[in-house]
């Protein structure tokens, strides 16, 4: 019996082992751009992806390195026009290390024979792993190994430990190192007809010893990027000093070779130091010599690698979702939070940058800020709020804009662009490449309106979450009240029904940009939209009685808010219009009852997916504009942002019936008629089928959610960046709806539902700068609350529909 207690606990261990990694234990040529994605290191400073140390730009690899906030905009001649495009810059590949062996080709595991193949994510220390054994054309055999980190504690820090141990050969062997600055944005296939190339020389040389340096500069952002690096090899434990050395120039890149002897079976390392700055970070007025300074006097590999995996350690202490009983669960939602807190890190309180909907990851979307956010938020608001501050405070920092881009569309108050980058403002091509068709069609995406709604509501979720005077005092209170002055501008009152409207915007669902045969995009009476104009504006109103007299004073009259205008704010949310037809659909705009139904299942027998009906349907000659298709959930939002009672409460003061069977009955209509061309889509069905207790087809649909990057099953799009919005989501439902937490008011709320598969799960989070400690087990909760403010602190539970008080520094026990 003791030996099967063992085998079992052996077991287990191995479990929790391997959800802390992906690895991968075979080489596949087309997996390869999937693989580099979900391998990316990052640190919210800089993130460079998983590609192969000795690789270039092919059509198996693309090494691409992102920091965050560097982008330059370039002009392309297209079709006769002349079309502006920003883009996250490919910076210079720092990755660059390979060898010949005597006077052959220098090596590129994936163009030689390989034996043996091993790659491993370790997401609990922030290390990428690799394990290779290849054969040249002449039977030299060669076992590569490297350990890759980009550096958590210090932003500007990266480095490579590579082991060469030669099976069956000896004699000379030549060492390269690069810092690349040829590279391009050719991530994405759809944007390789525009113009790619965003880097000029700067300056370039080599320092010390064994160092060299890079600076490039941006062609239009004109952002001076530097890289410095340092190579040294060891064998035996000892630096041995080169045979050789040699320093190729460039134009945009410099190449660095040492020419050593080796032993057939013995070892020898090559450690790189890289250090990255820009002309953009704070106190750095020579980004080179800045770089330089800090690899020359780095540390060794190892010395690097433990202050690296302690910073990792302290995040995961604070961050990580236990979950026994479903390994594969635990290593997706790992995975997603190890990609969240690499994307966004307490480093983004010292640099302007959000978050990317790709993350640093690929260049999909132009590594552009969208709506993502609004899914990626509660991660930090319940754990790290400080980052969450430093989000919103990206876009308290564009409100200028915002407010330009408000006037320039012919609108009071604050609207922020579809597609933001570094200024702030409107960044949505206004051309877009349908790859099925091959193409050019117009893009009417940046009249989604509602991101400014979504920034209005991460706002008052992060002041309800965290309670931060400060930050609603002098920051969030403006960005509130700017945003209700451009959503009340957008409501436009009708007599002939006594309702207010909106016009020429469109929600979620991007695949209806008109009506059949209207001229001009956009719709009237967008649900979604309209429901969160309203919310908006009540809490727009709010916030005037939570900050102090003299603030409230001078931001109504910086503003231009008078007691008229709070009037209209107040009216709006009484008659703002929501088109709900006899069944209690709620129409997702004005005119979607008239549109024609699709044969679906004619579309699934002749495309098997059709996620993208859209491309589908345009190149058949067809429009979805005519068709009942919706890309996403758009109406179904609704019921992801706000619980039914808040749904119920918004209605009913607008004069509409709102009830569980109305929940139901959308459900039900909005589900046939979506394609889920987007992942966000899956997470807002996953929560609503929660919602109405569909357990089965909500956890069917929670698997979807967990699998669409790591398994790529948008068929090629997580190769271009990770989808940072499915990650947060995947984390929201984890929370919310299987751990059952809820903020109402003043309490915390804790309804646990848990799937069938997993016996218990653990995690911390944080309540207005309270510590909460959660044990959710199938008999029982076990809290333990913590305070570093007062030991006598009393915490309101609500849990299965029975209140407790819970004292801060003591642990409870609740039967269930």
């Amino acid at each position: 019996m003791e030996w099967l207690i063992r085998l079992l606990n052996n077991r287990k261990r191995e479990e929790r082992i391997s959800s802390w990694k992906l690895n991968y234990e075979w080489f596949k040529p087309a997996q390869e751009g999937l693989r580099e994605a979900l391998c990316t290191l990052a640190n919210g400073y800089f993130g460079t992806r998983g590609a192969t140390a000795e690789s270039v730009a092919s059509r198996i690899h693309y090494p691409g390195t992102y920091i965050a906030g560097v982008y330059n905009t370039l002009a392309t001649h297209i079709s006769g026009k002349t079309v502006y495009n920003e883009d996250l810059v490919n910076c210079p590949n720092w990755l660059y290390l390979t060898f010949r062996i005597d006077k052959g080709d220098w090596i590129n595991p994936s163009a030689h024979s390989i034996l043996s193949y091993y790659q491993e994510l370790n997401m609990r220390r922030g290390i990428l792993n690799k394990k290779i054994t290849i054969k040249n054309n002449r039977g030299n055999r060669t076992t590569i190994e490297t350990q890759r980190i980009v550096h958590m504690r210090d932003p500007h820090c990266a480095a490579i430990r590579y082991v060469i141990i030669p099976e069956n050969y000896q004699g000379p062997l030549t060492i390269r190192s690069a810092l690349d600055g040829r590279v391009q944005n050719t991530g994405v296939a759809r944007y390789r007809q525009l113009n790619s190339r965003h880097l000029r020389p700067y300056m370039l040389g080599g320092f010390g010893r064994n160092g060299i340096y890079l600076g490039v500069k941006t062609t239009q952002s004109d952002i001076i990027i530097a890289e410095a690096a340092t190579v040294r090899i060891f064998s035996g434990g000892k630096e041995i000093r080169p045979l050789s050395k040699l320093i190729r120039k460039g134009s945009k890149g410099i190449f660095q070779e040492f020419g050593i002897l080796v032993e057939s079976g013995h070892e020898y390392e090559i450690e790189k130091i890289v250090s990255i700055y820009t002309s953009r970070d704070k106190r750095i007025g020579k980004p080179i010599s800045a770089a330089i300074n800090l690899v020359k006097g780095a540390p060794r590999f190892k010395d690097l690698l433990k202050p690296h995996t302690n910073t990792w350690s302290m995040l995961w202490n604070r961050s990580d979702i236990q979950i026994e009983g479903d390994t594969f669960s635990q290593k997706a939602l790992r995975l997603h939070m190890f990609h969240l807190l690499q994307v966004a890190t307490i480093h983004n309180t010292s640099i302007d940058a959000s978050i990317p909907a790709r993350g640093l990851h690929g260049e999909a979307y132009r590594g552009h800020i969208f709506w993502d956010e609004l899914f990626v938020m509660p991660f930090f608001d319940f754990h790290n709020p400080k980052i969450s501050k430093a989000l919103l405070l990206y876009r308290y920092r564009r409100l200028p804009k915002a407010r330009e881009y408000a006037r320039e569309n012919g609108y009071k108050g604050s609207m922020f662009p579809w597609q933001s980058g570094s200024e702030g403002k409107e960044e949505t091509q206004v051309i877009h490449l349908n790859p099925m068709s091959g193409k050019w069609g117009s893009d009417s995406s940046r009249i989604q309106r509602h991101v400014s709604f979504a920034i209005a509501y991460n706002v008052w979720k992060y002041w309800e979450r965290t309670m931060d005077r400060e930050f609603i005092n002098n920051y969030g209170a403006e960005i509130l009240l700017s945003i209700a002055q451009s959503g009340a501008s957008l409501a436009v009152f009708e007599a002939n029904d006594g309702r207010y409207h909106t016009n020429g915007i469109m929600g979620p669902d991007e695949f209806h940009e008109k009506l059949p045969q209207a001229r001009e995009a956009g719709f009237k009476d967008n649900a979604y939209t309209n429901v969160l104009i309203v919310f908006t504006l009540l809490n727009a109103l709010k916030v005037l009685t939570i900050i102090p007299e003299q603030r409230r004073r001078q931001l109504l009259q910086n503003l231009g808010i008078d007691e008229n205008e709070l009037n209209l704010w107040r009216d709006i949310t009484h008659k703002m219009r929501i088109i709900i037809n006899d069944e209690g659909i709620i129409s997702q705009f004005d005119g979607y009852f008239d549109l024609k139904e699709l044969d679906w299942d004619a579309y699934r027998e002749q495309y098997g997916n059709i996620q993208r009906l859209d491309r589908i349907l345009k190149a058949e000659g067809k429009s979805p504009n005519e068709y009942k298709v919706s890309k996403q959930a758009d109406v179904l939002m609704l019921f992801y942002l706000f619980s039914v009672s808040q749904v119920k409460e918004i209605f009913n003061k607008l004069g509409y019936n709102f009830s569980m069977a109305m929940l139901k009955k959308n459900y039900d209509y909005y589900i046939k008629r979506t394609s889920h061309g987007s992942t966000l889509s899956k997470v807002v069905h996953c929560y609503v089928s929660h919602i109405l207790g569909r357990k089965k087809e909500a956890w069917e649909w929670f698997l979807e959610v967990i699998k669409s990057d790591i398994n790529d099953t948008q068929g090629g799009t997580t190769p271009e960046g990770i989808h940072t919005g499915v990650m947060g989501g995947s984390i929201y439902i984890v929370m919310l709806a299987f751990a059952g937490i809820n903020f109402i008011g003043d309490y915390i709320s804790i309804n646990p539902k848990l799937p069938d598969k997993w016996t218990n799960m653990k995690f911390k989070f944080l309540f207005k700068g309270i510590l909460v400690s959660l044990f959710i087990a199938r008999e029982y909760i076990s809290i333990d609350v913590q305070s570093g403010i007062s030991k006598k602190i009393a915490v309101p539970f609500e849990i299965r529909g029975k209140f407790y008080k819970f004292y801060c520094g003591r642990k409870y026990k609740i039967k269930i």
